[in-house]
């Protein structure tokens, strides 16, 4: 039975000053304890980056193999979730010197139509912020409302190296690692940088962990200065794995004072567009490594 990988989200966070290696040799995860946020009682560890030039053995199956497969289904969930609607909540916090939050302010969203059938997040709620230290409006969040989920499809999958770097396991799913970094970086459409994980049987992404860039540098803005995301998936309807959680730690100057921040983004309330009420969703396909059908996530 596949565990949703959303069932331990709420704990799944990245302490603040995370370091990537991710220009230059194979990178791949490893846990450490340290972190220059006090952090919060019950936080697991850090999650880093670390350098492993090589991995310890092969994948079962060919990497390029895997990488088709999975960009095969980056293909199918991006054009899945542009039939969907769904509730986006933007929720950004800023932390005391204990490591508690202090305050917050929050948005939330869902994806609307414009007359020229364009996609845009209508705001659905933006209550008053609590946010001690600074002052935020709806237009800082844009960068983060414009961040993109389905990087590599077949399309895209040219513009990057893709390089195995070994195994590990997230939640309760054995997963393939890959180095993923763009080949030649563009001025209108940012690219992942970063590393995503496979499930080894069913071969789709069901984790990232980097950052999208441009030829001007990592997309991030002034105010909201967050640039490694890290980004879970969870199955829509036994059927599609969208993007059901994120998050990213940075810090603010303000009055020369360092002011630890953390946004978190989360997607709930998927339905289809037009949706009747009550009808049962279809089963998902076997995939064609497993030779069974997907089993429901809890």
């Amino acid at each position: 039975m596949k565990v949703s990988l959303a069932t331990r989200r709420p704990f799944v966070m990245l302490a603040l000053g995370l370091s990537v290696l991710l220009a230059g040799g194979a990178s791949a995860v490893a846990q450490e304890n340290t972190g220059p946020m006090n952090p919060a009682p019950n936080q697991p560890p850090v999650i880093r980056l670390s350098n492993r030039p090589e991995p310890d053995a092969p994948p079962a199956i060919p990497a390029e193999q895997i990488i088709q497969h999975f960009s095969q289904k980056e293909d199918e969930y991006g054009a899945a979730m542009a039939r969907y609607s769904y509730k986006k909540t933007i929720r950004i916090q800023s932390f005391g010197f204990d490591g508690k939050p202090d305050g917050e302010y929050t948005v939330v969203s869902e994806p609307a139509r414009n007359p020229d059938g364009t996609v845009y997040q209508k705001v659905l709620k933006r209550p008053e912020s609590t946010l001690p230290h600074m002052h935020l409006l709806t237009e800082d969040l844009d960068v983060i409302q414009r961040m993109p989920f389905f990087a590599l499809t077949t399309a895209q999958l040219p513009k990057y190296n893709l390089k195995y770097i070994g195994k590990e396991k997230v939640d309760e799913v054995d997963c393939y690692l890959f180095q993923v970094s763009p080949k030649l970086p563009e001025r209108s459409h940012a690219l992942f940088d970063g590393v995503v994980w496979v499930d080894d049987k069913h071969l789709e992404i069901v984790k990232t962990y980097g950052r999208w860039v441009t030829d001007l540098g990592e997309m991030k803005t002034n105010a909201l200065p967050f640039t490694m995301y890290e980004t879970y998936r969870e199955y829509i309807d036994n059927k599609y794995e969208f993007p059901t959680y994120a998050s990213s730690d940075a810090t603010v100057t303000i009055d020369k004072q360092e002011i630890p921040i953390r946004v978190v983004i989360r997607f709930t309330d998927f339905k289809p567009f037009g949706a009747v009420a009550g009808t049962a969703p279809a089963e998902k396909a076997p995939s064609p490594e497993s030779g069974n059908s997907k089993p429901q996530s809890l």
